[in-house]
């Protein structure tokens, strides 16, 4: 059974139309499920709980990247989860803004999910982690004043005007193509760029680190505003995700 878990903002009157779209295009694909409404519940965990109970196999975040990482803390905070890994796979149909991380997986539109949800192509990535958020994608913040401190003692810091990033997955639409990043590595890629160059760019990587910034100012998936400092980690094969052909990684 799949269980497409619809966000608040998909309320708005200028979404009815493509997501009647989408939906026409799960019930031709024999993909029908059931729909629960962010809006209506105040326990999302509770309620994923509930339903791999009941036998649910996909649990699909229609929404942005907002939407995926709700549904996903609430899958790795759930008692279940031990069972959610072994036996129930994720999947996204993106909706409007803000989706590179629906992107990273190869799954660029909405009515173009379905088909990607019924061939079930799948991969188990890694999740990063900054203090008690989950991310997909990448955290972003200035390079100037930035301090990056490892767990072996080692730590690099610039005055440098430019961008840290730090991607456990890349988005293949968004980022660039030549950015190295691997998300079942068990390791974090982290970037910092002060040039217009790829030679400017230095690469490192490591599966955990503390962060500060002069700014204190950090992005996470796009979307997520955090301060700094923040410690930032690597969960290695948490999660089975439904992919596409064109998605950012092998």
């Amino acid at each position: 059974m799949n269980i497409y878990i619809y966000d608040d903002y998909l309320n708005k009157p200028k979404y009815n139309r493509i997501l009647s779209r989408v939906e026409i295009r799960l019930t031709d694909l024999s993909l029908n499920g059931k729909i629960i409404r962010l809006g209506a519940i105040r326990n999302v965990s509770d309620v994923i709980q509930n339903e791999i109970k009941n036998g649910a196999k996909t649990i699909v975040a229609v929404g942005n990247n907002q939407t995926v990482s709700k549904v996903i803390g609430a899958i790795i905070d759930n008692e279940l989860y031990g069972f959610f890994q072994k036996n129930v796979l994720f999947s996204i149909i993106p909706i409007g803004e803000d989706n590179s991380i629906a992107d990273s997986l190869g799954i660029k539109a909405s009515e173009e999910a379905c088909n990607i949800l019924l061939a079930r192509r799948v991969k188990k990535i890694d999740i990063g982690l900054i203090n008690n958020y989950y991310f997909l994608n990448k955290v972003s913040l200035p390079s100037a004043g930035a301090v990056l401190e490892f767990k072996d003692g080692f730590s690099l810091s610039t005055d440098q005007k430019g961008v840290i990033e730090i991607f456990n997955l890349r988005s293949a639409t968004n980022d660039d193509k030549r950015l190295k990043v691997n998300p079942i590595d068990g390791l974090l890629d982290i970037y910092i760029k002060t040039g217009k160059n790829i030679k400017d760019l230095t690469r490192l990587t490591a599966d955990s680190l503390k962060i500060s910034t002069a700014s204190n100012e950090l992005l996470v998936d796009g979307t997520l505003n955090l301060s700094a400092p923040a410690n930032i980690g690597i969960v290695r094969g948490k999660l089975n995700v439904v992919v596409g052909r064109d998605r950012s990684f092998d």
